[in-house]
């Protein structure tokens, strides 16, 4: 079945960074675009970033454009987010994401909290 397992989450200072991972498993992992998408408390999950399957295209959130950085490896199985020049409103549960057929695969979520 379809798993995506996200890490590199944690606590980080106004203005530092941190790197998400997510490794895809139970499909064919190149042939799908990736995306993050986070969730803060009280709020919808928005989309942070997109890239499609071959790593071609990339597309942003306006609230983290020309901070965060998507990325992937095919051959590894895996998606990474670098996030730089964080904001305490970038805290929230980071979820790793693919569409298949439709449907759509989650992560379990991790963690990035901003502050000082």
């Amino acid at each position: 079945q379809v798993q995506l397992v996200e890490s590199g989450g944690g606590l980080v200072q106004p203005g530092g960074s941190l790197r998400l991972s997510c490794v895809g498993s139970g499909f064919t992992f190149g042939h799908y675009a990736m995306s993050w998408y986070r969730q803060a408390p009280g709020k919808e999950r928005e989309l942070v970033a997109t890239i499609t399957h071959h790593g071609g295209s990339k597309n942003y959130g306006d609230s983290v454009k020309d901070r965060f950085t998507i990325s992937r490896d095919n051959i590894k199985n895996m998606v990474t987010l670098q996030m730089n020049s964080l904001k305490p409103e970038d805290t929230a549960v980071y979820y790793c994401n693919t569409v298949i057929w439709l449907s759509y695969y989650w992560g379990q979520g991790t963690q990035v909290t901003v502050s000082s």
